[in-house]
């Protein structure tokens, strides 16, 4: 016992130069900021707190650890006394019983020690661990100030770029505006001179025209010296909107500072109140443990003779229990009997229904095969007839494009006399024209001849429908694709109290894996799932023909998924939560008619 109070003295000693060795660490740090100098003073008053909390759990513990001490000595000076008084064997076996019970209270006391030992180094241990989340979240808010401003100067800087770029698109835009004004005077102005030299002396009409068209030329490169006046007023005030932007942005910014500096305030001074009050918890918790110690030893004395009457009445339940088992036993074997007896007569009659089931589908799927040969033949002759008349509507469509570019160039050399670069623009359109639809005809007319020339090819027979035969719920699979364990288990044990096969996939992957294996009849998948969701799945069952049949019932709780699951083939959408009821009569409708 002494060595263990001695143990506790030097644990508290390290302790506190422990503490004390943190403080001179932290503290210059804490200090750079006088920002934080209020919470360095909490966190100097917590631990001061935490030190004196300890020193007077040691002390308490040196106090128990004497109390223990002067209950061994007297417990020592009692078995003395009691082996000197003693003489016979019942006696010392009287002696022995009482030793026995005074070493139960030792022991007991060693444990408590024991007990208020773990206390005090998980007391410890959290302590530390608040001490270093409260760094994390200051090192965290200061990572998050810098981060801000980093993010604002990108911002800024974005915004300075962005209003550069567009200076210099508007300038590019406004010099290849004035080039190309310029080629179309220089152009203008050498076409003119042109017609001039060639038709000066023939009329003076077009000299007349010429000067009519320097005229609109200057009236034109006006409206273009006003546009691009207007674009460099837009471009002006653009900008000026930005910089009010970005002043109003920057207020903004120092608002939302401020009230992150006013909630950490807030937040810090609750964390205070709470720390006070986790105190005084901590030390009705430590008097609560005395007073259960009184107890305990109090109650020490009576739970003996307790023992033994619960030991006579474990024994007399015991036999009572082996009875009711033993009966209960008889029952299930009988019930398992009968049970079998039933089960291996719903065996022969699910046979039965199987075989004639099978032969119902056999003719069905004749009768289908028959119907679908004659459903092919009048296709084919109806995609004859409908290939003759397209050829005929091309025929004629090429035709009326034809008297359409006659009259069009028609049309052109009409207004070819207007002017010379007019006309030969005009012929060359209309000749490229003609030349298109000459070549467009001949193509047509060359692929028609073809499919006149080339046989009919058989059409490849089409894939019979697929019968469906209702199935009884021991006879029908369905399969849960869900990541979540708790929603397998209760879907599979509702599908399970009703008759169904189950079979479970952790995602969707795990569900294609187990479809190529076993086909199921339904399909109930979750959206969110890791791997492959629940969209995907879907569309990978619709796209295979073996499995496209297989009904899909979707869970979700995101009512905007009506769309995108119809997109994707699924067959009905429940939204959580969902009733049983509902989901059972789903599947039953699909044993009964399949996806309809």
């Amino acid at each position: 016992m002494l060595l263990y109070v001695a143990y506790r003295v030097v644990v508290h000693m390290l302790r506190e130069r422990e503490i004390k060795a943190l403080q001179q660490r932290d503290e210059p740090t804490m200090l750079e900021d006088t920002g934080q100098a209020k919470e360095f003073a909490r966190l100097q008053a917590e631990k001061e707190a935490a030190e004196e909390a300890q020193r007077l759990e040691a002390e308490r513990l040196a106090a128990v650890a004497a109390r223990a001490a002067e209950e061994q000595a007297k417990l020592d000076r009692l078995a003395a006394l009691e082996e000197e008084r003693l003489a016979g064997e019942a006696e010392q076996r009287a002696a022995e019983a009482e030793a026995q019970r005074l070493e139960a209270v030792i022991e007991a006391a060693r444990l408590d020690l024991e007990r208020l030992a773990i206390a005090e180094e998980n007391a410890r241990r959290e302590a530390e661990r608040l001490a270093v989340i409260e760094a994390e979240r200051i090192e965290g808010e200061r990572i998050a100030a810098a981060e801000a401003a980093r993010v604002e100067a990108e911002r800024i800087a974005a915004a300075e770029a962005a209003r550069l770029e567009a200076e210099r698109v508007a300038a590019a835009e406004a010099a290849r505006l004035e080039a190309e004004r310029i080629a179309a005077a220089e152009a203008a102005r050498l076409e003119a001179e042109r017609i001039a030299a060639a038709e000066a002396a023939r009329l003076e009409a077009e000299r007349i025209a010429a000067a009519d068209a320097a005229r609109l030329e200057s009236e034109r490169q006006a409206a273009e010296e006003a546009a691009r006046q207007e674009a460099q007023r837009l471009a002006d005030e653009q900008a000026t909107q930005l910089e009010a932007k970005r002043i109003a942005d920057e207020h903004a910014a120092q608002l939302e500072a401020q009230r992150i500096a006013d909630e950490h305030a807030a937040q810090l001074e609750a964390k205070r109140l709470a720390d006070a009050h986790a105190a005084q918890l901590e030390a009705e918790r430590i008097a609560a443990i005395e007073a259960a110690q009184r107890e305990a030893d109090r109650i020490a004395a009576d739970d003996a003779a307790r023992r033994e009457a619960e030991r006579l009445a474990a024994e007399e339940a015991e036999r009572i229990e082996a009875d009711r088992l033993a009966a209960e036993e008889a029952k299930r074997i009988e019930a398992d009997r009968l049970a079998a007896e039933e089960a291996a007569r719903i065996e022969a009659q699910r046979r039965a229904e199987a075989e004639a089931a099978r032969l119902q589908a056999e003719q069905a799927a004749k009768a289908e095969a028959e119907r679908i040969a004659a459903e092919q033949a009048a296709r084919l002759e109806a995609e004859r007839v409908a290939a003759e008349q397209a050829a005929r509507i091309a025929a004629e469509r090429i035709e009326a494009q034809r008297i359409a570019a006659a009259q069009a160039a028609q049309a052109e050399a009409e207004q070819a006399a207007r002017g010379e670069p007019v006309r030969l623009a005009a012929e060359q359109a209309a000749q490229a024209e003609a030349q298109r639809i000459a070549a467009a005809r001949l193509a047509e007319e060359e692929a028609a001849r073809q499919r006149a020339a080339a046989p009919v090819a058989p059409a490849a027979p089409a894939a019979p429908a697929r019968v469906i035969v209702p199935k009884s719920a021991a006879d029908t699979v369905v399969m849960i694709a869900d990541d979540s364990k708790v929603v397998r288990v209760k879907t599979n044990r509702l599908l399970v109290n009703n008759q169904f096969q189950v079979a479970m996939a952790e995602d969707g992957l795990d569900a294609m894996k187990q479809i190529a294996e076993r086909m199921p009849d339904v399909l109930i998948t979750d959206v969110e799932m890791p791997g492959m969701n629940g969209f995907e799945l879907t569309r990978h069952v619709r796209e295979n023909p073996l499995t496209a049949h297989i009904p899909v019932i979707m869970i979700s709780a995101e009512e905007s998924y009506q769309t995108k699951a119809a997109d994707a083939g699924v067959d009905v959408l429940l939204g959580k939560p969902y009733s049983d009821t509902v989901m059972l009569d789903h599947i039953q409708r699909f044993m009964r008619q399949g996806r309809g």
